[in-house]
Formats: structure tokens, C-alpha cells, sequence
């Protein structure tokens, strides 16, 4: 069984050409605040072996996987960025597996960044510790500091058959790397108590370290480039401005990858909003990029999302049926139906959920993933990229704000039935978009695109509640005229539950006008 927490912690090493903290020597941190005594804890030596891909798929994204000896914590730990100075790590006890054979466990947290590629030994750290604890007045432990003196080697992961790294002269490894360096963290401090620290720290000749991690220092020949992580300047072009938001979604959804496959709470949910935000992103900003590369990855992505998509709406057209079973008369539930309809509800969505896992681990995914992140780092952006930022999202929200009131316009011109469900779909769709690519404009354009996607979401839930009415009466038709052997008949309370999504979906369409009047109520001109 995994244990997972999250850790807050800085690295530090010598300023160049500093030997103020050379091993034997510990940096004084006399006068942090609200540190009362540091007192000495044992030293430990550690035993690790990193794994990754040939191509190094993991560190290139800040995740390192190993498998360390020594220690308080010994065992298989996974490690992925989640915010400044903090990363989420999982552990599994070292008998989890054989030495050589990464637990499926954790294999599974790494498939959307590993796609298919081989996980082998890429570096063998041994480290001697000493360890420093920063403690209060009542003799709580604030933060750790330790010193540590590594020696690394490199692994050739094409070495075959792998035998146990952790044995001294196994597999192909290079001359060692030594370096010391030094790591403050968090215990029961708060986040102030790091600066505090690295200021005592700089005092003593110690500076951040270039490096996220011993993985990255062991192998990286330079530190690699700081990512920058400010808004975009008004000075900026929009093509910029839009690769930094397509970078965060894809970020995002590498993120919830394995939370999907873990079937954790709304993850299916959050992925598939996540792709349907890469896919509006592409599709309103498409001249800032090559037509035929980014149509491409807009097709792959509705095909996500659709995939998602199957799983998300059973649950959510369940809980609807469900819910609204609590205004069915008591005696014309024949009392299983709620049982029933839920076990019917959660069997659909299980069902999904395994087709889309399944998909999760074939090549379409993997190629997708790969094309995507090819295509944020090297973007093919068009001469339009380089053009004023402001000026171009206006541009790009007063057309999107266009686009969705012409397709309500159409769908509200129909008379009730099937055409008027489908053009009114198609304006949530439509509503969606504008509302997506105004997310995007916000970290330039502040409190007006904030508005501007306030107003297309309300009109987009509006639609949105309409839609799940239609596909919760065509799913209660399709019950009572062929019911799955576990949800018999009942037939008064199928035509209850019908009356009731036909009722709000006549509601949702009364109120659209309503919601269409605040869509178009400023005419967006321009971004200030």
C-alpha cells in the first residue's frame, strides 16, 4: 500500500568558489526567526537508484523515481512537481518489488510520460547525510537541514540484462560525480521559515541550487533554464501569451492522467475539461498557428475528449435520475428502483471508464501526448503570433462572442423538437469556446475577460441544462422500451422522471433570452 505526501523543501549549494561550507564545516543559523534551538540528529548514509527513459521523459518533466536504502523512509519513492518549492511524493516499502523491477503502481503514474518507452536504472547516488533539526520554544520540529555529500553515477539504461544497481560494480556506470550540497525541509514551519532560512544560508557563502534535484545535478551537463512563470507583459505578443496557456493545460493534464486511471473522485471530469480547454484554446487562436498541425491535434483532442466524455456523462445523467426520483410518489416507486437505477448508473459508467483506461494505454494517446508537447516546445506560429497581444484577443473575443450568438439566434429561430436540440447543443459548444479563450486572455487582460467568461459561462450552463434534459428523456424512453434485467419496468415512474426533464429543459429555453440579452450587453471592443 502507497503512502503520499506533500513536501516542501529548498536545495542549496556553495556560492562558486566558496569554501565556507565545506564538509566538517555546518552553516550557522543564529538569529532565524522563531527557531530556539538546533540540535544534531543521526547522520544517515543513502542508497539510490533513479529510473527514467533512455530519452530522460521524467526529469525532463521535474519527476524523479527511485528506489533508496538508508534512512527513515527507505523504500520506492515517486516525486512530480506541484507548485514552487513543493512536490508530491509517493511511497511504496522496498519489498514492494524485486530491486530491479519498478512496482505497477507506480509504473502507472508515470505512463502518460513514459508512453511506451522503456523505464531502466539511469543513475546510482550514494549519499552521507547530517542532519540538522530547527526546532521552537516547546521543542516542535520546524524544518531539517541537511548536508550532503553525494557521489553519483551514471547508468547506461541500454545495459541487458539489468542486474540489481544497488550492488556495488552492477550494470555499466561512469566515473563518479561528487558534490555536496544541502536541503531545508518543512516540518511543522510555515513557508515564511524557508526564506528565513535561505537568508541565515546566504550568510554563510550558500545559494539556491541550479539543479531541482540530485537526478537533474547527476546528469544534466548545464543547470537547465529557469521557466518563466509571470504573466505575459502588455509588451508581449498574443502567440506568446497563448503557448504559456497551452503549456499550463498540457501540464494540467499530464497531471490528472493517473488520477483517471486510479478512478479517483471527479478526475474523469477534470481531465475532460482539461482537454476540451486545449482543444477550444487551439481552435479560437488557429491562425496564430500552422493550419494543418494544429486542425490535426484538434481532432485527436475532441476524439479525448469524447472518449472522457462517454464515462462523465453516465455519471452525471445518474445522479440527475436519481435525484430527481425524490419527486416520484413514494408508492409508485416499487421501492428498488433508486437501487436499481443506481446499480445500472454505476455499471454504464464503469463500463466507460475501462474502455477509456484501455485507450489511455494505446498508441493514439501516446502519439497525441508526444504531438501536443512537440508542439507547445517548438510552437509553429504563424507571422500573426508576433502581433500585439490586447489588440488580437479583443479581436479574438468579440468573434467568439459573434460566433455564439448567431448559433443561440439559429437554435432559438427552430421550432421545438430535434433540430432545435441539436442547433442549441451546437450553441453551447459555441458558448463553451468563447468562455475558454477568454480564460486565456485573463492573465493580460484582467477584470474584462474575467467578466466576458463569467457571462459564456452562465449562458453555457443554461444550455447546458437543457442538453442533459434531452439526453435524460431519450434515456428513459430507451428504459422503458427495452430495460437491462436490473431495472424492470416501472413504467408510471420512467413517465414521472420524463415529465420532470421535460419540464426543465421548457424552463432552461424560457430563460436563454434572458441570457443571451447579458452576453451581448457590452459590446466587447476592447481590453484594458
Amino acid at each position: 500500500m502507497s503512502t503520499s505526501h506533500i513536501e516542501a523543501e529548498r536545495k542549496f549549494e556553495s556560492a562558486p568558489g566558496d569554501v565556507a561550507a565545506a564538509p566538517g564545516s555546518p552553516p550557522r543559523l543564529d538569529g532565524v526567526p522563531g527557531v530556539a534551538d538546533i540540535r544534531n540528529a543521526d547522520s544517515q548514509t543513502l542508497d539510490a537508484v533513479y529510473y527514467d527513459t533512455l530519452d530522460l521523459r521524467l526529469l525532463t518533466h521535474g519527476v524523479t523515481l527511485r528506489r533508496r536504502l538508508g534512512g527513515a523512509d527507505a523504500g520506492w519513492h515517486l516525486k512530480r512537481p506541484q507548485a514552487t518549492d513543493t512536490r508530491q511524493e509517493v511511497r511504496l516499502p522496498p519489498e514492494a518489488g524485486p530491486p530491479n523491477r519498478i512496482p505497477p503502481e507506480l509504473t502507472a503514474r508515470v505512463r502518460a510520460l513514459v508512453r511506451g518507452r522503456t523505464l531502466a536504472p539511469v543513475a546510482h547516488l550514494r549519499t552521507h547525510r547530517d542532519r540538522r533539526l530547527l526546532l521552537d520554544r516547546s521543542g516542535r520540529t520546524l524544518a531539517e537541514l541537511t548536508q550532503d555529500r553525494v557521489i553519483a553515477h551514471h547508468l547506461d539504461p541500454a545495459a541487458h540484462p539489468q542486474p540489481d544497481p544497488h550492488q556495488h560494480g552492477a550494470g555499466t556506470a561512469t566515473e563518479g560525480t561528487e558534490w555536496t550540497e544541502f536541503e531545508v525541509e518543512l516540518h511543522e514551519g510555515d513557508r515564511s521559515l524557508l526564506d528565513d532560512v535561505e537568508q541565515a544560508l546566504a550568510e554563510n557563502g550558500i545559494v539556491r541550487s541550479a539543479y531541482p534535484s540530485k537526478l537533474a545535478h547527476a546528469l544534466l551537463r548545464t543547470a537547465p533554464p529557469d521557466v518563466p512563470t509571470d504573466p505575459t507583459t502588455p509588451g508581449d505578443g498574443i502567440g506568446e501569451l497563448v503557448v504559456r496557456r497551452l503549456r499550463q493545460l498540457f501540464e494540467t493534464l499530464l497531471a490528472l492522467d493517473p488520477a483517471v486511471r486510479d478512478d479517483r473522485p471527479d478526475a474523469v471530469h477534470r481531465m475532460r475539461v482539461t482537454t476540451r480547454r486545449l482543444r477550444s484554446t487551439l481552435k479560437a487562436y488557429r491562425r496564430l498557428f500552422d493550419r494543418h498541425r494544429s486542425e490535426h491535434l484538434a481532432g485527436e483532442l475532441r476524439w479525448l475528449g469524447h472518449l472522457l466524455g462517454a464515462a462523465r456523462d453516465h455519471e452525471v445523467l445518474g445522479d440527475l435520475l436519481i435525484a430527481r426520483l425524490d419527486k416520484v410518489p413514494p408508492q409508485a416507486q416499487q421501492g428498488a428502483l433508486r437501487g436499481q437505477l443506481t446499480a445500472w448508473s454505476a455499471r454504464e459508467y464503469r463500463r466507460a471508464w475501462q474502455q477509456a483506461v484501455t485507450e489511455l494505454d494505446g498508441p493514439r494517446y501516446y502519439a497525441l501526448l508526444d504531438d501536443l508537447e512537440l508542439f507547445i516546445d517548438d510552437p509553429p506560429l504563424s507571422a500573426r503570433a508576433d502581433r500585439n497581444a490586447r489588440k488580437q484577443l479583443s479581436k479574438t473575443l468579440r468573434h467568439e462572442q459573434t460566433r455564439t450568438v448567431r448559433r443561440l439566434d439559429t437554435a432559438l429561430g427552430h421550432p421545438p423538437g430535434p433540430d432545435q436540440d441539436a442547433a442549441l447543443h451546437s450553441a453551447r459548444k459555441a458558448a463553451k469556446r468563447a468562455r475558454y479563450a477568454a480564460e486565456s486572455a485573463r492573465p493580460l487582460a484582467g477584470k474584462p475577460a474575467k467578466r466576458f467568461a463569467k457571462r459564456m459561462k452562465r449562458l453555457q450552463q443554461g444550455l447546458g441544462i437543457h442538453q442533459d434534459a434531452v439526453v435524460g428523456c431519450r434515456t428513459l424512453v430507451a428504459l422503458a422500451s427495452s430495460p437491462p434485467t436490473d431495472v424492470p419496468g416501472h413504467l408510471f415512474a420512467y413517465g414521472v422522471l420524463y415529465a420532470l426533464h421535460q419540464h426543465s429543459a421548457e424552463v432552461a429555453l424560457e430563460e436563454l433570452p434572458v441570457l443571451r440579452s447579458r452576453v451581448v450587453a457590452r459590446r466587447l471592443s476592447r481590453l484594458s
